[in-house]
């Protein structure tokens, strides 16, 4: 049988959670000689275009809030080293972003957080439950918080 979990897309939100998550997805990347990827998703989008073009500034702010991401992406890559680490970051919702990623990289597994909401906040939805349902492969949500 072939290795199930071969590539492996690690979706992080740089909260005190993705230590947890980190750890989890480096334990079966090492158990299944894996390749991760850790992806960050910057959500800041802007709300109103004039005649569908951004505003300037708000591609300013995009760029800076997608170069601060992959800095902070470089980090923890340097931080898992020896471990073969590639990096992505993508705009968008992050739901959708994350199950799109994966596909595109043909992923067979997702790891993400899980912070095990319950009751409105659960009904509002979250990134983990979202990708739960949509994803076209296996999701490890890792209980975290």
């Amino acid at each position: 049988m072939a290795n199930a979990y071969a590539n492996i897309l690690v979706a992080v939100d740089f909260s005190d959670s993705d230590d947890q998550v980190l750890a989890r997805a480096t334990q079966v990347a090492a158990q299944r000689q894996a390749r991760l990827t850790l992806l960050h998703v910057v959500e800041y989008m802007p709300m109103a275009y004039v005649d569908e073009i951004p505003p300037l500034e708000s591609v300013g702010l995009n760029e800076a809030l997608e170069q601060a991401a992959i800095d902070k992406l470089h980090a923890l890559q340097d931080r898992l080293r020896p471990v073969e680490v590639d990096v992505r970051v993508e705009t968008g919702i992050a739901k959708h972003e994350v199950v799109r990623v994966a596909e595109e990289l043909a992923a067979d597994l997702i790891v993400i957080g899980s912070h095990g909401r319950h009751g409105m906040q659960l009904l509002l939805g979250s990134t983990a439950n979202g990708v739960l349902h949509l994803a076209g492969c296996d999701v490890l949500a890792v209980r975290v918080g």
